[in-house]
């Protein structure tokens, strides 16, 4: 089979385009092609007059030795044909006969799922912990949040079966390269479990919260009848660490709340961006931790339609398209970037808190993307060496201060403070709401946005708000809706690693994900799982580190 790639046709075009396409590219006449797949479709939207699809294609031909030697003779030609690469997943290793202690997982985020799932394939029977819940009882401990104010710490948006990315926009693009493989592994594993099938070609991949939950729960059988053993409701509070003779450090266990040791040499740390009990006794115990560059700000809300149409124009609603999204940078006069972060087109804005007595945002989306606004984090980049320097957890000190002044600037019941954009650029409080109603529940409090963000960030804000409006025509709208804070966008420690995904310091332990540093979203954190559980896989097995 070879790889066609940058073929190009309207977006409204007849489905007998694409072999005509084809044809008419590689010279092809009668039997000489006989079959057309689709391996990407994406759009090109950079002219709102002119938006077009763009396909990579596999296709099947009589006489591939022909096409690939023509090929090598024409440079254009070569640019665009190639072999179609083999994707299919090989494990690197294959568990030993005996005489190894099973693996534990610790949290069933994307990352800790797929690790699990590697590891479960290989022949390893991983042990799983998560301090949260099933994801169906996790659902209605975060509707409870959402609907009458009661926050249960160990089960919500951050907590529990899924991990943070069960509600979200279920994105599954990124910006990492990762081998085609482990790439279509995630995603075929993904379809699998119940996700739509269009996620093997469509160039921005999304699934959507009710999607993502069924497919948590098939993902979960499908490991446990290879051998894996989930324990939900256990949260790890203590490492057991030991020193050798050699000197080196290696774990030897891990400590559950209800006092149970559990023995193993090998522990995937995969515990999401807001296990920060579990960070400060990681750095108790010596583990290397450092501080990491991470984002603060707010969601912005707007009509879908506006986004619309100021994408895509006349073409706004197209059922190929579908609600659009956004990606904007600005970089401003005080030494600060803004950018738009984790954007939910026909989405909502969440509560997100997993601490009593602070207040987080982020956004959702259902895979229809049919809700009437969009929204975005609008964040500004922060730094440890400028923002929080001196230890290194004092990125959490640094979130937990901004969340806790959101609380207040709420009324403290865990509504969030708002503003509209117009009172935001002028300057001053907001005392009601207009056209845009905001969709943060349990609801929101007009209000000043500057109480709950540092000097800087609202600075910056503003004045990459109007920059913005000059992208996206009726972004700085007066009555668009700011919803505050914004604070997890990423882990704000690293669990420093090394080539073997191993700790620096201690050997067993592999800090793996969004929690440690080494993914952001649904997509890079399975990645970075499979590339943790074939670590480890090699580990166990004896084999030698992939290079």
């Amino acid at each position: 089979m070879l790889r066609l790639t940058e073929i190009k046709l309207p977006l409204d075009h007849a489905p007998e385009a694409l072999e005509e396409a084809v044809r008419a590219r590689l010279d092809l006449r009668g039997d000489a092609l006989r079959a057309v797949h689709v391996a990407r479709r994406a759009w090109d939207a950079r002219r709102r007059s002119d938006i077009h699809l763009v396909y990579s294609l596999d296709i099947e031909v009589a006489d591939e030795a022909a096409l690939l030697a023509r090929a090598a003779r024409d440079p254009a030609l070569g640019r665009v044909l190639a072999p179609t690469p083999d994707t299919r997943y090989h494990h690197v290793a294959r568990a030993p006969a005996g005489g190894w202690q099973r693996p534990l997982v610790i949290g069933t985020g994307p990352c800790g799922i797929f690790a699990a799932l590697i590891l479960a394939e290989m022949g390893f029977r991983p042990i799983i912990l998560d301090r949260g819940k099933l994801v169906r009882e996790r659902t209605k401990d975060t509707w409870a949040l959402w609907r009458r104010r009661v926050l249960t710490p160990e089960s919500n948006v951050q907590f529990g079966e899924g991990g943070a990315g069960t509600f979200s926009d279920g994105k599954l693009y990124s910006g990492i390269k990762a081998p085609e493989s482990v790439s279509r592994k995630v995603l075929t594993e993904f379809v699998a479990a119940g996700a739509p099938e269009e996620i093997l070609f469509v160039a921005k991949p999304h699934i959507g919260t009710f999607r993502l939950v069924t497919m948590v729960e098939s993902l979960r059988a499908k490991i446990e009848a290879l051998g894996g053993e989930y324990r939900f409701g256990t949260r790890v509070t203590d490492f057991a660490i030991e020193t050798g003779r050699d000197g080196v450090r290696r774990i030897r266990g891990v400590v559950t709340e209800a006092g149970e040791t559990i023995a193993t040499d090998h522990v995937v740390l995969a515990i999401g961006h807001s296990a920060r009990d579990t960070f400060a006794t990681l750095h108790e115990r010596g583990v290397f931790v450092e501080a990491k560059a991470f984002s603060i700000g707010v969601r912005i809300e707007h009509p879908q339609s506006i986004i619309d149409r100021a994408r895509f124009g006349d073409f706004a609603k197209h059922p190929i398209l579908g609600a659009a999204d956004y990606k904007l940078v600005h970089h401003c006069g005080n030494g600060r970037s803004v950018y738009s972060f984790c954007m939910c087109p026909g989405g909502t804005v969440v509560a997100a808190t997993s601490e009593p007595g602070r207040v987080v945002t982020n956004g959702m989306s259902q895979y229809s993307r049919a809700e009437r606004n969009a929204n975005a984090g609008i964040v500004v980049g922060i730094t440890p060496e400028r923002d929080y320097p001196g230890h290194p957890l004092a990125g959490v000190d640094f979130q937990r201060r901004w969340e806790e002044r959101a609380f207040i600037a709420g009324g403290g019941d865990y509504s969030a403070p708002a503003q509209l954009v117009g009172d935001f650029l002028a300057g001053r409080p907001s005392t009601h709401l207009g056209a845009v109603v905001p969709s943060y529940k349990p609801g929101v409090t007009p209000t000043d946005l500057a109480l709950c963000l540092p000097d800087f960030a609202v600075a910056a804000i503003r004045e990459a708000l109007p920059a913005f409006g000059k992208q996206i025509r009726g972004f700085d709208m007066a009555e668009a809706v700011m919803t505050g804070v914004e604070t997890r966008t990423s882990s704000p420690i690293r669990i420093r690693r090394d080539a073997a995904c191993v700790s620096v310091n201690t050997q067993g332990l592999y800090p793996a994900g969004e929690g440690a540093g080494y993914a952001g979203g649904i997509y890079s954190a399975a990645v970075d799982g499979i590339r943790v559980a074939e670590a480890v896989g090699r580990a166990m097995a004896g084999l030698a580190a992939a290079a």
